[in-house]
């Protein structure tokens, strides 16, 4: 009610435990790394505290900026890869017995187990020349001879959307189970096709389903690391291998945390606009 004074410290620590946690591995590291970002560094692999601009300013390079372009190409291709090929299958899904549902989500679940290593290599293995698909395809007939397809961009592209894939099921998976199954038959009934009945009535229906998915997956892929090593060319290396680059290889602190703020502020930047994008179509439709 109104007026009424707060009971004490007991009311708040239900919110005090996920702040603590917040704060002690989220804010305090993100705030060093700011702190680190403004530093000078000195020859050797050392660095001194100071606030100086010399690290941001160094960013704009012809690397850099090739870098962050092709991460954030590479992230928004794999997310509209991943949400085109899981939306329907996760529909189909959706449609079965709920035996077989859980059946292909323990599937999933299980290659979730997956590191990012044991993908990396396998995926090597079955673009290879020597071991790979393109000997199936030639036993086959389909092909005169071996071809390997790694290292190469699609590779990597193969290699990102199998290991986000399974992500991407597991977030559109419960508002397509809640989809009211009277929509599409109501549609059908009044003389849609099945085909324009998908695309009009369940895509548009879970269009904020599908700006979820695909924020999720270009976030989460944001981050591969390995997988751009093992899969693809150096010039496919993403920004988060010229990150460890500078950090370990290179031993510049405060150039790979003016490098992670940068990237950071790109991709939240890019995550806000596509989000705005998606609210104003919603807004837009109705």
């Amino acid at each position: 009610m109104i007026g009424e004074r707060p009971k004490g410290i007991r009311s708040h620590l239900p919110v005090a435990y996920p702040a603590l946690m917040l704060g002690i591995f989220f804010i305090i590291p993100f705030g060093i790394m700011v702190a680190v970002s403004f530093f000078h560094r000195q020859p050797g692999g050392f660095y001194i505290p100071g606030f100086e601009f010399t690290n941001y300013k160094n960013l704009y390079t012809a690397l850099f900026g090739r870098t962050l372009s092709f991460s954030l190409f590479v992230a928004g291709l794999s997310a509209a890869v991943c949400v085109s090929l899981a939306f329907p299958f996760t529909y189909f899904i959706t449609r079965m017995r709920r035996r077989t549902q859980v059946i292909w989500l323990v599937f999933l679940m299980s290659v979730l187990s997956l590191s990012e290593v044991i993908i990396g290599f396998a995926w090597s293995l079955l673009l290879s020349r020597t071991a790979g698909i393109s000997n199936l395809m030639v036993w086959l007939g389909l092909m005169e001879q071996p071809k390997a397809w790694y290292p190469g961009f699609a590779a990597l592209l193969f290699g990102i959307c199998y290991l986000a894939f399974p992500y991407t099921v597991l977030v559109l998976y419960p508002p397509l189970s809640r989809l009211d199954p009277a929509l599409p038959e109501a549609s059908q009934t009044l003389g849609a096709s099945p085909l324009r009945t998908f695309f009009w009535v369940t895509v548009g229906s879970m269009r904020n389903a599908i700006v979820a998915a695909f924020v999720m997956v270009f976030v989460f892929t944001l981050g591969v690391y390995l997988l751009p090593q093992i899969l693809g060319r150096p010039q496919h290396w993403t920004l988060s291998v010229l990150i460890t680059d500078q950090a370990i290889y290179q031993t510049n602190m405060p150039m790979a945390a003016s490098m992670a703020i940068f990237f950071m502020v790109v991709s939240l930047l890019l995550v806000v606009l596509t989000m705005a994008i998606g609210k104003g179509k919603k807004i837009k439709s109705t």
